[in-house]
């Protein structure tokens, strides 16, 4: 006979945390959003963290690298979508990586011989304005010269006009030599008025450059989330179809941390898929797993060699696996019981295993919620769709600017491999996700910010400065549905003005 559990399935929206004592040094700048994501042992740290405990779900209509790098710029990290071809995905990644680096590696280069043309052509490629010129055209050859935007006129020039004749030659250049720090590249970028650096080998080969704009985007975001070259962090999705030829090609790119994207963790593929990254890469390469709803499928994954699990099943806004297989836990239930394992599992052990509370969340209030009950951070697909930076088109429906959402399990996304209603064709059976529009939002920077502000409140309301202390100190308490109508605007007519709830 179903063993049939005695207790409820419950969502966020039934919880409310009862306030604790604050003394007067539990204030918002004092609190710290920065979260661990990799396993580590009792009393180190560990080796993965990330500055505020927002990751982006592993979705094509949410993570590419636009995303992943406004992210990172504000402190959290994107799971880049594994529902593509591996060339397309390893792109995104190095696009990522790219983007910010003290020292960053020069991805546009020709030679004087080169034309005009040939440097706009490479400008629409790269997106980026400044080009090496070195002898032989490559990212390491001897510097010649430099061509910025400022070099040429493209109303004036020949298009086949020949680099050589325009560019700014290597001796009316300022460089530095390889093994200067980055903190004395700004300092000579800013007493010479420069826009750029070139590093360069005592033979005068480019070894990268720094960039002026790195400095200042920096000084801009001090939660950035960069890895010790100072480049941006990134994740990647991964499955258990094609990992074997998927995680080298990632790892290779730059990829910080992968996850396992799948609508059930507790299975044989998982394990033999964690089994291969952690022995083919000694353990170096990190790599989460899930998603699970209790102790079993937790102790599963962790025993595989998990370095993070993901909790939750059929709560996300566009999944449907709860109506379609009858599958699931409510989120609230789920990170409870799971983050009791968790801990259990650190007590016998020695080993903290984070947790990724993913779905179920409409609010941000639940992210709260999902923190103190054990996570340590939490996935979002729905909330970052809503943002310019999201991939999806902004359109005009009913009068409101929305913008395009869909789940993996869906027949637009046709990912099959995190599925296992495999058909005989290839395809998917039948359906566990929706297509549909979420209300556009704006900035992602701007909604961030808001997030986090609201998170620091509570954490402050319950006397806690860090995430692991607001777990330690939270007391809840459950709501009937008449407390939930008492805790929201009631008894007035609102004014028709911007909402506040997001």
């Amino acid at each position: 006979m179903a063993k049939i559990y005695d207790f409820e399935s419950r969502t966020f929206d039934e919880y409310l945390l009862v306030p604790n004592y604050a003394d007067k040094e539990c204030s918002s700048e004092n609190v710290s959003l920065r979260t661990p994501i990799v396993r580590y042992k009792k009393g180190e740290e560990s080796p993965v963290n990330i500055n505020i405990p927002l990751t982006s779900a592993v979705m094509q209509a949410v993570s590419d690298d636009t995303l992943a790098i406004a992210l990172a710029r504000q402190g959290g990290l994107s799971f880049i979508y594994s529902s593509q071809s591996i060339e397309s995905q390893v792109e995104m990644i190095r696009k990522v990586k790219r983007f910010k680096s003290g020292l960053v590696v020069s991805d546009s280069n020709l030679t004087p011989q080169d034309t005009l043309e040939e440097i706009l052509e490479l400008k629409e490629k790269t997106g980026h304005s400044t080009v090496a010129i070195t002898e032989d055209g490559s990212s390491n050859g001897k510097l010649l010269g430099l061509v910025t935007s400022r070099d040429y006129r493209v109303s004036r020039l020949d298009p086949n006009t020949p680099i050589s004749e325009f560019m700014t030659p290597r001796e009316k250049l300022v460089t530095a030599e390889e093994g200067i720090s980055l903190s004395e590249a700004n300092d000579i970028i800013w007493d010479n008025k420069l826009n750029q650096l070139p590093v360069l080998t005592k033979d005068g080969n480019l070894v990268g450059m720094v960039f002026r704009k790195d400095y200042r985007e920096h000084k801009e975001n001090p939660l950035e989330l960069t890895d010790a070259n100072k480049s941006l962090m990134v994740g990647a999705g991964i499955n258990t179809r094609d990992y074997k030829e998927r995680v080298p090609a990632l790892v290779e790119a730059g990829a910080d941390v992968l996850v396992i994207d799948s609508s059930n963790g507790f299975t044989e593929w998982q394990y033999e898929t964690l089994r291969w990254v952690k022995e083919h890469y000694d353990g170096k390469v990190y790599c989460g797993a899930g998603n699970v709803v209790d102790e079993e499928g937790f102790r599963f994954l962790a025993d595989a060699g998990a370095d993070f699990i993901k909790v939750g099943i059929g709560g996300g806004s566009i999944c449907i696996t709860r109506e379609q297989k009858g599958i699931g836990m409510g989120q609230a239930t789920a990170v409870q019981i799971v983050s009791e394992a968790r801990d259990k599992y650190l007590e016998e052990t020695g080993e903290y295993i984070p947790l990724c509370s993913d779905g179920g969340i409409v609010y941000d209030n639940h992210m709260a919620l999902a923190l103190a009950m054990g996570s340590d951070f939490v996935m979002l697909g729905r909330y970052f769709a809503r943002f310019d930076e999201s991939p999806t088109r902004r359109m005009l429906y009913n009068g409101t600017y929305v913008k395009e959402y869909w789940g993996e399990g869906s027949n637009r996304a046709r990912n099959w491999q995190r599925y296992d209603a495999v058909g005989k064709s290839g395809g998917m059976v039948f359906e566990e996700g929706v297509d549909s529009y979420v209300p556009y939002a704006g900035s992602l920077s701007v909604n961030v910010e808001q997030t986090t502000a609201k998170i620091k409140a509570t954490m402050v309301a319950c006397g806690s400065r860090t995430i692991s202390e607001f777990q330690d100190k939270a007391r809840l308490v459950r709501v009937s549905s008449a407390s939930i109508t008492e805790g929201g605007a009631h008894d007035v007519i609102r004014k028709n003005t911007e909402a506040t709830r997001a």
